[in-house]
């Protein structure tokens, strides 16, 4: 058991059977009587964020959470396939539970899977991929809008902006932390 002296922020715990997150902590000591702390936690399943206010004593279970290594398979309609990489279990995903990774995730991309108990919570990519640009405007020679960007199309739909210099069928490499673009992959 976690006791409320044990919280500060990063800390993960269960309320109402659910996991969440410790964003924000604050210890509190009015004049007199127990001392207050002051917590807002995110639910780790669907995002919603609480503030709560506990005073000293109070007890809490830690929330067990797992990350395994898995391979991203595919996706069917709203439902996306992961592979543990020792068992070969297979786990499926909600969109939202993916949430923005979507935009980075081709098949066979290596990933690390949050579980809790035996439900997939959440995704964390490598933190740079490979993806193909399929759609981008031209680079016209001589073009001084000043324009540093122009609007290019991946292979996975996601959008972002790049370099005027790179073209349709370019492989680059995207930070999947920021989706931005990174370089252009060599070779």
């Amino acid at each position: 058991m976690l006791s409320v002296a044990d919280l500060k922020k990063g800390t993960k715990l269960i309320i109402d059977g659910d996991p969440y997150l410790v964003t924000a902590f604050d210890f509190v000591k009015p004049g007199k009587g127990q001392a207050l702390y002051k917590c807002k936690m995110k639910n780790m399943i669907n995002g919603v964020t609480l503030d709560r206010t506990y005073r000293s004593g109070e007890n809490f279970e830690p929330a067990s959470m797992d990350e395994r290594d898995m391979e991203y398979l595919y996706k069917e309609g709203t439902h996306y396939t992961f592979m543990d990489q020792q068992s070969y279990e297979q786990v499926v995903m909600e969109e939202e539970t993916v949430g923005d990774s979507k935009n980075f995730l081709l098949e066979n991309t290596k990933v690390s899977v949050l579980l809790f108990g035996e439900k997939p919570i959440g995704v964390t990519l490598p933190n740079f991929v490979n993806l193909r640009v399929v759609q981008t405007d031209p680079w016209l020679k001589g073009d001084t809008s000043g324009s540093d960007s122009k609007p290019a199309t991946l292979e996975t739909g996601y959008v972002l902006r790049v370099p005027p210099f790179i073209e349709e069928n370019e492989l680059i490499v995207i930070d999947t932390r920021t989706g931005e673009y990174s370089t252009r992959v060599k070779g």
